[in-house]
């Protein structure tokens, strides 16, 4: 943003979002620009899941991504150079719509869509996308910018919150002259898209490092590190061939199972020792279930991501802890579970369920004790590595969307002049 200069004179402005704004610009809510209507709901005979000639205009619902579409429909209810904006989730994402659209609440049939409309305010609470129609000439992609970057909506506190028409209405935006907002516009679209394909970068060098990780774990703790080393079939599909000298056996062979327990009347707000859910420490509590290293597992609802604990502790009662044998490192076992067939092991219902029975008695590789201790300590310093290189392109992306969100605002509230940017003479926008 250094190289572009503020405007040469400002004018002082009564707004949430800035102190002053171009003089030539002007300043009016949301409702002046637009006429702001709620999604509908969508006749079951008038869409289809695929794009047809009959039913070629997309469907948009509680639109946090933009791209995703619903269906297609007959009848496109709002034109193009509108712009739709969440009113449930993630509320006030704004997305820019160039093509005839329509945008419902749910699908519903004509029985149950007269019984909402009875229920006005049930209606109004499931309101989830919003439509801006302009009623002035002006550029949907500046204003959908304005609102994503600089816009706080307020919305009243609640497990989900909510945006309905009359809340947004009042907003005010800033309003450059209509060529203005085009070019600021045509430079947003030139410097994000750059900015964008810089993160789409990261973000695709942090899934492969995170493939090639999974790929090094699964290497050491079901082939070992001497690749010289004889081979022999495990008998079991999702280890396949181990070392020669290696047992092959069962997860009962290593470790065995303890149930978590409800943790309410052990709780504490401070201090004390941590309880562990899937998602790792949660709560505190005045006493522990167990001391040392142990490998977690989800009983219910989380059941794919094993955790490795140690000291002391509680787990709740949709956890499994486990105590290992002799024969065992925990920190091998939590790196050969990385690698277990959970979709096998659960039940296929709206919360997957694992039994102890189920997980004991799946295979299990056990390589002699010394080589746990070789295979824990090459992974510790080789995922190391991976560890510091996510952690950089984690952070680059970062200061990218920083840096994204910081310049949308300079340019949409007038902070920076881009009247003298021109779009680089090999790209056409």
């Amino acid at each position: 943003m250094a190289k572009y200069q503020r405007y040469e004179e400002y004018r002082e402005v009564d707004v949430e979002w800035a102190d002053a704004i171009p003089v030539h610009w002007k300043t009016a809510s949301l409702s002046k620009l637009f006429m702001i209507k709620a999604g509908g709901d969508l006749q079951v005979n008038l869409f289809s899941d695929i794009k047809s000639e009959e039913c070629q205009y997309p469907i948009y619902t509680n639109a946090n991504d933009s791209k995703a579409i619903y269906g297609y429909t007959k009848k496109p209810n709002f034109p193009a150079n509108a712009i739709t904006v969440s009113g449930r989730g993630e509320v006030g994402f704004a997305v820019y719509r160039n093509h005839e659209f329509d945008a419902i609440i749910r699908l519903l049939s004509g029985y149950y869509q007269a019984i909402i409309r009875l229920l006005s305010g049930y209606y109004q609470a499931i309101i989830r996308l919003l439509v801006l129609i302009p009623l002035v000439n002006c550029d949907g992609r500046y204003f959908s910018h304005f609102i994503n970057e600089v816009i706080d909506f307020n919305v009243q506190s609640s497990a989900i919150g909510q945006l309905s028409t009359l809340q947004i209405s009042p907003y005010k935006v800033a309003i450059p002259p209509y060529q203005e907002q085009s070019l600021i516009s045509d430079y947003l679209d030139h410097e994000t898209a750059q900015i964008d394909t810089l993160i789409d970068k990261q973000q695709t060098l942090i899934q492969l490092l995170r493939e090639k990780r999974q790929a090094v774990i699964s290497h050491a703790v079901t082939k070992g590190l001497n690749p010289d080393v004889p081979m022999k079939d495990s008998g079991v599909e999702w280890l396949g061939e181990v070392p020669e000298h290696w047992e092959v056996g069962r997860l009962k062979n290593v470790l065995r199972i303890r149930n978590g327990r409800d943790y309410k009347e052990v709780e504490v707000e401070s201090g004390g020792y941590p309880v562990y859910g899937s998602g790792g420490i949660f709560k505190r509590s005045s006493d522990y279930l167990f001391d040392g290293e142990s490998v977690l597992f989800g009983r219910k609802g989380t059941v794919d991501k094993p955790l490795l604990v140690s000291g002391k502790f509680w787990t709740v009662d949709t956890m499994f802890y486990s105590e290992a044998s002799s024969n065992a490192k925990p920190n091998y076992i939590y790196h050969q579970a990385l690698l277990f067939p959970f979709d096998q092991l659960s039940t296929n219902t709206a919360l997957p369920s694992m039994t102890q029975e189920n997980l004991l008695e799946l295979g299990f590789v056990i390589p002699p004790f010394d080589e746990q201790e070789q295979i824990c300590q090459y992974l510790s310093d080789k995922l190391k590595v991976f560890s510091n290189l996510v952690s950089k392109a984690e952070q680059a992306i970062q200061l990218m969307q920083e840096r994204r969100t910081a310049l949308i605002s300079a340019a949409v509230t007038g902070k920076i002049d881009v009247r003298g940017w021109r779009a680089p003479d090999d790209e056409v926008l």
